[in-house]
């Protein structure tokens, strides 16, 4: 058996189904066209085959269209898999084959790492949004007590009089 065939048979092919909701229809097709393209410039992953459906009105917001995609891949270590989702957050992936992966240490610490610092960058913009909205709250608050203070020295302006009052 050659090189080249055992590379072959280490190589992980998985089924990944990308969703997409948005407008207009045919902005779908192109962001999804340009997904699957940047999938295929992945450090390890080859695309196999890709098949786009054709938009559809959602149900429950008929402004919205929704689609998706099959996209079969092959990569060459189970590291590009997990890249491939979380960076692309496919709403299904399938491992077609091969039926067992070995997975050495060094192989799930890679695994584990990517996972670890997706979730710190993910959480790091959390901790941000959440910094922003105390602030737009604060500021809020500001605007509504001087939006207050502003009525109140309105109705405390003493009144013009009219030419009538003040003869009288």
């Amino acid at each position: 058996m050659s090189s080249h065939d055992d590379s072959e048979e280490k190589r992980i092919r998985a089924m990944l189904i990308l969703d997409i909701i948005g407008r207009p229809p045919q902005h779908l097709v192109e962001s999804l066209e340009k997904i699957i393209e940047e999938m295929g410039k992945e450090k390890g992953v080859v695309i196999r085959s890709k098949e786009i459906k054709e938009p559809t009105v959602m149900k429950d917001n008929k402004e919205f269209y929704t689609t998706f995609s099959e996209i079969e891949v092959e990569v060459e270590d189970i590291l590009y898999l997990a890249v491939l989702m979380f960076k692309y957050m496919p709403a299904h992936i399938e491992v077609v084959s091969p039926e067992t992966i070995p997975l050495s240490n060094n192989g799930w610490s890679d695994i584990l790492s990517e996972l670890v610092r997706r979730l710190h960058s993910y959480d790091e913009v959390a901790r941000i949004l959440q910094i922003e909205k105390q602030e737009l709250l604060k500021k809020i608050r500001e605007l509504t007590v001087e939006k207050k203070n502003n009525k109140k020295t309105i109705n405390k302006l003493p009144e013009k009089k009219t030419s009538e009052e003040k003869e009288n």
